[in-house]
């Protein structure tokens, strides 16, 4: 035989050997493959809870990807930030920023928002010759400054407006579910404030209409939350005590029982944690 002869039987047989080696490999890994399989649908069929928990890692798993993908398809909206309440505390007076930051604190609210509710309060208050501080004290004891909150009676939003008594307060913003809007219900929560403020004559007096309680013996304590709540951010604001209270608009029966029935929420029923 000659050597080329040699040598192409040589290849022939080093292809020919390294093939059935890799058909054999295969084989085998195909045979520990099914064996593997064959093991898990015994472990599965033998322990559901297994199961139960695999297929629960499993939908996880592919809702965070489903998730990631929906973020990353998101359209730009880069007018969102016109629908939002909030506003940098930092560049309001320093007053309003004190009153902000600690109202943020104490009722666990984000800054951001709370300095915009802040200044709503102010410009409110301007206009309406009302102490800011004792619009937010309200705002407080009514809410905890939770603008989507309601009472078991149908109060709703930060001023915890009974908006079926004052639907046509609402006609100017759009509707009944301005309500849940926080600048829209402070506005009109603070016109329903002012209004029984004047026709009682006194804060005390207007903050018993307030809470429905004017024709009662007593308002459950919510007049007196309300002005100690004043107090305190009158102080934070750096002011001593709150003013005196306005002298009488009014005679003493001047406010019909009807006012008594437009905010008939309790004390309590004010209080989100309560409702």
């Amino acid at each position: 035989m000659t050597p080329s002869r040699n040598l192409g039987a040589a290849v022939r047989s080093f292809f020919s050997d390294t093939t059935e080696g890799f058909l054999e490999i295969i084989r085998n890994t195909l045979a520990l493959l099914g064996i593997a399989v064959a093991c898990t649908i015994m472990v599965f069929v033998v322990r559901p809870d297994w199961r139960s928990a695999s297929e629960a890692q499993l939908h996880t798993w592919l809702q965070e990807r489903q998730d990631a993908t929906a973020v990353a398809t998101l359209t730009p909206e880069p007018g969102a930030i016109e629908r939002t309440t909030a506003t940098n505390p930092k560049e309001l007076p320093r007053e309003q920023a004190a009153i902000a930051y600690w109202l943020s604190k104490k009722y666990k609210v984000a800054a951001e928002p709370m300095a915009a509710l802040v200044t709503e309060a102010y410009e409110q208050g301007a206009r309406h010759k009302i102490d800011p501080t004792l619009i937010l004290a309200v705002v407080a004891i009514e809410s905890r400054f939770n603008p989507f909150a309601q009472s078991s009676v149908g109060a709703q939003g930060l001023m915890q407006v009974m908006t079926r008594v004052h639907t046509d307060k609402y006609e100017n913003f759009g509707g009944d579910l301005a309500a849940f809007d926080p600048v829209s219900n402070m506005r009109v929560g603070v016109t329903i404030l002012k209004e029984y403020i004047r026709r009682s004559g006194s804060i005390e007096g207007g903050l018993k209409y307030y809470v429905g309680a004017a024709n009662l013996p007593s308002d459950g304590g919510y007049a007196a939350k309300v002005l100690a709540e004043y107090q305190r951010i009158r102080q934070v604001a750096g002011h001593a005590a709150p003013p005196p209270a306005p002298a009488p608009q009014t005679t003493a029966g001047a406010a019909g029982p009807a006012l008594a029935l437009a905010d008939t929420q309790s004390a309590d029923a004010a209080n989100p944690g309560n409702m």
